[in-house]
């Protein structure tokens, strides 16, 4: 009885030393400065993990150079660890080995904590489906932006024969036999991909279900065509790399993609991770908030390019300087200089859409530079149920904003913007315009547990500083 009591007691003990919270970290800011100098884009947070997911699918080693040291990444690789990968730091470059035989992948020994931890975790399917035929995994968490179904992800996977019944904390996934595969008669036709080509109609063009797709196909003998899928760049980010493991894929950046599938990826393969034109999109808005004149390098110019043009019909100023291609060969960057600007409201409304239209995580980059703009401006954020709300922390700076339901908000400016003390939204993009508005805001502000930016952008702080932002990592105030 008692060896039992002490066993108790002893699990106990363990379980509440792993669930000490992790020590917030915060950061003060006095703003209202000119900002100057030059600052890099790093890579993407979103092709990043679409990446990771997908290198699951190879048996060989996987080598992916330039990725992002942010937390979404740290928690990923935490995942992999955690059922047995081999994942490395090199640099700043990340090896991942899978072990010797699939079946080794301890899928049961998954870190739920850091699973939770990212709605990226989902992605996971599309690979392991090809691992195992019954697995489980947690319930993606991420960004706090009302509710986020994962019924398109169902839908598409279902086309494969998967089923995914969703529990009160988990997933739980049935995958057809391999064996079943490679036997299975392929419905449907479409167009250019003969009669013997799987078909599958995306419930949205979503991003990830888009991925988690790609994903699923490419591990799968045959040939899958896949409609109405988003062409963003982090879908387009999976598609060369899964080329590079010899997958042939036609329509990349279309919304509709064809991908020729392969029962046995075994390669050694390197690829270079894209740069984030979501983190461009930062470091405009911190430009025209600020109205600094700086230079932005490596931005990858064709998910920018509508952005920019709503920002210079708000008679936003820049120049592009130079154009030239990412490490990837594939991608197209340019540096761009900007310039202290007088900023007009825009008379229609800002919307997202799916690519090519404006991106969904660049929207809430308007709402602050809307705080600097002349006039009304009129955001619409259809998307998500909450995230709009979150817009109106920026009132604690002094913005005057009006929120008319949970998706759409008036925002009037300009008005000066004041120093304040914050804690940070639970949602990176929301999260990152705070900070942005107390760059712009004179006086002392405190934005407390920055881990949601952490999530998205590397040493912010310190690449901020470099150009001449008085801002500084506080751990007690």
């Amino acid at each position: 009885m008692k060896k039992n009591s002490d066993k108790k007691a002893a699990v106990a003990k363990k379980l509440v030393v792993t669930l000490q919270p992790v020590k917030p970290i915060n950061v003060e800011i006095f703003g209202g400065r000119k900002l100057s100098g030059e600052i890099v884009t790093k890579t993407s947070k979103n092709g990043a993990m679409g990446l990771l997911a997908a290198s699951l699918l190879n048996r060989g080693t996987t080598t992916l150079e330039n990725v992002p040291k942010i937390e979404e990444v740290f928690r990923m690789i935490e995942v992999f660890k955690s059922i047995g990968i081999d994942v490395k730091w090199v640099g700043n470059n990340l090896e991942i080995r899978p072990p010797s035989a699939p079946k080794k992948i301890q899928i049961k020994k998954i870190d739920h904590a850091a699973a939770e931890k990212t709605r990226s975790v989902i992605m996971l399917i599309g690979s392991l489906i090809h691992h195992f035929q019954n697995f489980s995994l947690p319930q993606a968490g991420g960004c706090k932006l009302g509710s986020r179904t994962i019924q398109p992800h169902v839908f598409a996977l279902e086309e494969f024969g998967v089923k995914i019944k969703t529990t009160e904390n988990a997933y739980e996934i049935t995958a057809p036999k391999f064996a079943e595969k490679l036997s299975a008669k392929l419905g449907g036709k479409s167009s250019g991909a003969g009669a013997n080509a799987r078909e599958i109609i995306l419930y949205e063009s979503g991003d990830t279900v888009t991925e988690n797709t790609i994903i699923a196909a490419a591990g799968m003998p045959g040939t899958t065509v896949i409609k109405y899928a988003s062409a963003n760049y982090m879908g387009q980010e999976v598609c060369f790399f899964l080329e590079k493991l010899g997958v042939k894929i036609e329509g990349i950046g279309t919304t509709t993609i064809t991908v020729h599938g392969k029962a046995e990826i075994n390669e050694n393969v390197t690829y270079a991770v894209s740069e984030d034109p979501i983190e461009s999109m930062f470091f405009l808005a911190v430009a025209a908030v600020t109205k600094s004149r700086i230079i932005i390098r490596r931005c990858p110019i064709e998910f920018l390019e509508l952005e920019l043009l709503r920002l210079s019909k708000m008679n936003f100023k820049y120049k592009i300087l130079e154009r030239y291609e990412a490490k990837n060969g594939r991608t197209k960057l340019v540096d761009i200089e900007t310039f202290p600007s007088k900023l007009v409201a825009l008379k229609d409304k800002i919307e997202s859409r799916p690519y090519p239209g404006l991106n969904i995580d660049n929207l809430p980059f308007f709402a602050v530079i809307a705080t600097q703009a002349k006039g009304t401006t009129f955001i619409h954020d259809w998307v998500y149920e909450k995230r709009a709300i979150h817009y109106k922390e920026l009132d604690k700076l002094g913005a005057d904003t009006l929120l008319a339901d949970p998706h759409r908000i008036y925002i009037t400016g300009p008005t000066k913007l004041k120093a304040a003390e914050v804690i940070c939204p639970p949602a990176l993009r929301p999260a990152a315009i705070i900070l942005i508005g107390m760059l712009a805001a004179p006086g002392r502000s405190v934005l407390r547990n920055i881990y949601s930016i952490n999530r998205g952008y590397e040493d912010i702080v310190k690449r901020l500083a470099a150009i001449g932002a008085d801002v500084k990592i506080v751990e007690d105030l």
